[in-house]
């Protein structure tokens, strides 16, 4: 294919060799004339592995040229990646304007132009970014889109000296915007590229590469909090990570990693709460595992603040044990969304069919009436008890409502903190708390 990569810094410059090695023919567009003269000369602009030889052999056989010429580069190609700089400003965004830039270059040199055009953004953008791209390029162009040219977002995931292999071996390639047709036309440039090629809408492609790599920012932040702990008690840190790791049902994993409501139990609050005192008797700074609960408390802030929103003051709770298939209330997160409930004078009742005063014992009994000590005037015999005398339901339990029972019962707001059915996010009395 015909491709044009605006900008060829870092990621413009590895995608330029990457892509003529793969057999197209790349035009680079930058308006630094020292970066087209390297390029030109068969060097690239960046120091990394193995994209010397690339550019070298790009230049040599024809297929990269640099050019400052942005109306040359859109005319003669079919496909424009953006690779410029997105820098974090003053006021702590992204500074877009290179991204605009480009996208009003690409706008006037359509205008002149009546096939088809792809532009592909791989520069990073925060969420509705592809949406202003795409009404500035139709707007300078006089073009409609997805008619007569499509926006996608296609995030990168090089890391500066592994980019080359990072370019053929990424986690996944990332494809997201309206168009059918363009996206699977751009899917056509990896054909040589490993892993799986994931379509999808141009927003949670936009979104993904921010929480990849804060995600990875925070496993370095944690580890390095846990290195810290280890060498207080004079563990080798090394060795103790290397069991850690071992765990992939857990650890390692999917799991914990679905947004839903807070953590609770007798076992997740209690041992963070012990590695804090521990950090703190070693006089060790834990910003990150301090903040975990802090973290928790916020989140059940929020499905308050979502309930309070709704106006309504009998509220009905589905589920109050920490977990569904038990009956441990201890440090159930539920429960502490009651109390913040009752404490602002809301009437509240809680079915819950695990929950049954006679059979509650032992530390779970002490947990029970010490936070909700007339629980009894709360609790209800049927689902459909609960639904009938409350305005909100909040959903703690998938197992305990049904969608039908949810679509009967238009009249009534339900609150789902567990992702009950995705099919239910379209119906009007349905909210989710973070979805």
């Amino acid at each position: 294919m015909n491709i044009s990569v605006f900008g060829i810094g870092y990621v413009g410059c590895v995608s330029l060799g990457c892509l003529a090695a793969d057999g197209h023919n790349i035009i680079g567009v930058d308006s630094n004339h020292s970066k087209v003269d390297l390029i030109n000369s068969g060097k690239p602009t960046v120091i990394e592995k193995n994209i010397d030889e690339k550019i070298l052999a790009g230049v040599s056989e024809k297929r990269i040229i640099a050019v400052e010429d942005f109306f040359y580069a859109v005319k003669e190609t079919e496909i424009s990646i953006i690779c410029v700089g997105t820098p974090i400003g003053k006021d702590g965004k992204l500074d877009l304007s290179h991204v605009f830039k480009v996208a009003e270059q690409i706008g006037d040199a359509l205008k002149f132009k009546n096939t088809f055009h792809i532009i592909s953004v791989r520069s990073s953008i925060p969420p509705g970014t592809i949406s202003l791209v795409e009404s500035i390029i139709s707007k300078r162009a006089n073009k409609n889109i997805d008619e007569d040219f499509s926006v996608l977002a296609n995030p990168e995931f090089l890391r500066e000296g592994t980019a080359v292999n990072d370019y053929y071996n990424p986690p996944y390639t990332l494809i997201g915007g309206k168009s059918n047709l363009a996206k699977k036309k751009l899917a056509e440039v990896y054909k040589n590229v490993n892993g799986e090629i994931v379509f999808t809408d141009s927003v949670i492609a936009e979104l993904i590469k921010f929480a990849n790599n804060s995600f990875h920012a925070l496993k370095v932040s944690f580890a390095n909090e846990i290195g810290n702990i280890c060498s207080g008690y004079n563990i080798d840190s090394s060795k103790f990570m290397e069991i850690f790791l071992k765990d992939t049902k857990l650890n390692i994993s999917e799991n914990y990693l679905k947004p839903g409501f807070a953590y609770g139990g007798s076992c997740l609050p209690k041992d963070l709460k012990a590695l804090e005192s521990m950090a703190e008797e070693l006089n060790i700074k834990t910003p990150l595992i301090s903040g975990i609960s802090k973290s928790n408390e916020t989140h059940i802030e929020l499905a308050f603040h979502l309930v309070k929103s709704i106006k309504k003051k009998n509220v009905g709770i589905a589920g109050i044990t920490f977990k569904e298939g038990t009956d441990d209330v201890r440090n159930s997160p539920y429960i502490s969304l009651v109390k913040k409930l009752l404490d602002k004078k809301y009437s509240v009742k809680i079915f819950d069919p695990n929950i049954r005063l006679e059979n509650v014992i032992g530390a779970n009994k002490d947990f029970l009436f010490k936070e909700l000590p007339i629980i009894s005037d709360y609790l209800i015999n049927s689902i459909d008890r609960l639904i009938e005398e409350s305005d909100v339901i909040v959903l703690a339990n998938s197992k305990l409502i049904s969608t039908e029972q949810i679509l009967k019962h238009n009249n009534k707001i339900f609150i789902d903190l567990v992702r009950i059915d995705e099919v239910m996010r379209s119906k009007d009395n349905y909210i989710g708390l973070s979805w």
